[in-house]
This record gives C-alpha cells, structure tokens and sequence, in this order.
C-alpha cells in the first residue's frame, strides 16, 4: 500500500479544517406564548408545539 512520504504541513491541514466551526442554535419565537424557543422542538415555557400540547406545565 503506498503512504505520504511526508506529512501535511499545519497549514494545509488547517486551510481543509476551515469548514469545521461550531455554529449559535438556532432559536425561533414560540406562536403560543412569544417566549424563545429551539426550532423543530416543544417550547419549554408553553408545552406547546406544532399548535398541540405536547408536555403538561
């Protein structure tokens, strides 16, 4: 099997690790009660989500 005959240099390795950077959640306003809460999920304050109670307060 052929290997590199050297290693990558730090900066070539960094220049293909550009792409791997950590992004904010992202976080919509809840239609029942206008609080913040993370898309694709029931809001914590309301228990709603989707217009149905989902998680009894």
């Amino acid at each position: 099997m052929p290997n590199p005959n050297r290693r990558f240099s730090s900066t070539r390795r960094d220049k293909r690790r550009t792409h791997y950077k950590a992004t904010p959640q992202q976080t919509v306003e809840c239609p029942q009660c206008g609080s913040l809460k993370l898309s694709h999920s029931a809001c914590p304050e309301c228990g709603y989500y989707n217009g149905r109670l989902v998680i009894e307060k």
